[in-house]
């Protein structure tokens, strides 16, 4: 059967299957999957189907109903890390580092809208031409963000980030991200509740390194996370909350936002809180919450360790209208460790830095460097990055430390 003729087969069949669903109960797999046989069994009796053509369908039929449709066998690749949709006859996905296009598209976009919904669907989440923008995740935490028409031009944008398996710091190691002796560092300075921000441009790796920093956290500490999707994966922490985001409703109400969440976790007795990324004036909250003896961590999109700083300085601009000096000491007092992640041009992610927030003299933040990515010459005039995260200073705020009965 040519493709065109199996494609026109596949959608009169979804017609007739959707027609011998219940919808006074939640149907299980396998009754979707025994209402899909039998159709394609019923339909093989009328006109000739091979037993290849049926495992097809019958494959591509139950992903449309329970899955994710055509892109199924890219969520089940571990090798791809990242799935753009531009629109329904472009597809792209990134492995090993490198983009490249799809062979394969969507049938149509109406096709692409009935997946976008069932997977906004799922998390309770609302997206619609009022509502076009919607950031979501799927049942393994895979990251979702959608942009709908009239917003996105050339039709339905979907891009799902991968995160195959929570990263370990051990794992880091392995690839040569970060040092031993780092490593060593960031787990007494963990244990001992400093509070720690990891900054880094998009796709540097800042939530799986904060997946990895999590494991130092101790097992019997009340932790509680609070995201905008849930992405972070904590699961040695057995008194854990996890908290998300909600969009308003249809009528524009209901909305609570990363900013209300954490005024409502400093009511819940944590003894750290987990802050998945600031992007906005909820990062005057975060810092009043780490200023309040909780030990944290969060992430945010930075181009440096200082140009980080930077954006935080104007995100809190954007809450309240106080004086720079104000929040500088705010910044000060709340954030002890600051780690900026980087993917380099060999597509690989590494810790560039570590820095410690020492002071304010004359106005301005003073860092402290303790840690400073240092690339080979050998490793410049090749493609391939070459180096090591060599220690350059020593903490200087060492008191959680001795609180906690920890030496350097």
């Amino acid at each position: 059967m040519r493709p065109d003729d199996l494609g026109q087969l596949k959608q009169e069949l979804k017609q007739e299957i959707m027609q011998g669903f219940s919808y006074q109960y939640q149907m299980t797999d396998e009754e979707v999957a025994q209402i899909i046989d039998e159709t394609i069994q019923k339909r093989s009796k009328m006109q000739p189907i091979t037993l290849r053509e049926q495992l097809k369908l019958q494959r591509e039929l139950f992903d449309s109903f329970r899955r994710l449709d055509i892109l199924q066998e890219l969520v089940d690749d571990p090798a791809i890390t990242e799935i753009m949709v531009n629109g329904p006859k472009e597809v792209f996905v990134e492995s090993g580092g490198k983009l490249g296009r799809w062979d394969k598209s969507f049938e149509s976009k109406t096709q692409l809208l009935d997946l976008i919904q069932q997977i906004v669907g799922r998390v309770n989440r609302i997206v619609n031409t009022s509502t076009p923008i919607v950031s979501a995740r799927l049942p393994d935490d895979s990251r979702v963000h959608v942009v709908l028409e009239p917003v996105a031009l050339n039709g339905p944008i979907l891009t799902i980030r991968k995160f195959p398996e929570p990263m370990t710091m051990e794992k880091l190691l392995e690839y040569g991200s970060i040092s031993e002796e780092a490593v060593e560092l960031l787990k007494k300075l963990t244990a001992a509740r400093y509070n720690i921000f990891v900054s880094g441009g998009t796709g540097a790796g800042k939530t799986s390194f904060l997946n990895a920093l999590s494991e130092f956290i101790p097992g019997d500490e009340r932790v509680i996370t609070i995201e905008d999707s849930a992405e972070l994966n904590l699961s040695h922490i057995s008194n854990l909350v996890r908290m998300e985001t909600r969009e308003a409703n249809a009528e524009g109400e209901g909305a609570i936002a990363i900013g209300d969440l954490i005024r409502e976790s400093l009511r819940m007795r944590p003894d750290r809180i987990v802050v998945g990324e600031v992007r906005g004036k909820e990062a005057l909250d975060m810092l009043q919450a780490l200023n309040t003896g909780h030990g944290g961590f969060s992430t945010g999109h930075g181009n440096s360790v200082k140009d980080m700083l930077s954006r935080l300085e104007t995100m809190t601009l954007m809450s309240a209208e106080l004086p720079l000096q104000a929040i500088r000491s705010q910044i000060v007092s709340a954030i002890d460790i600051m780690v900026h992640v980087a993917r380099m041009r060999d597509k690989s992610r590494r810790v560039i830095a570590i820095e410690e927030v020492d002071r304010i003299e004359n106005g301005e933040i003073i860092l402290n460097p303790l840690f400073s990515f240092v690339e080979t010459s050998e490793g410049k005039e090749s493609e391939k990055v070459e180096g090591r995260l060599q220690k350059i200073g020593t903490l200087k705020h060492q008191e959680k430390l001795r609180m906690a009965g920890y030496r350097l």
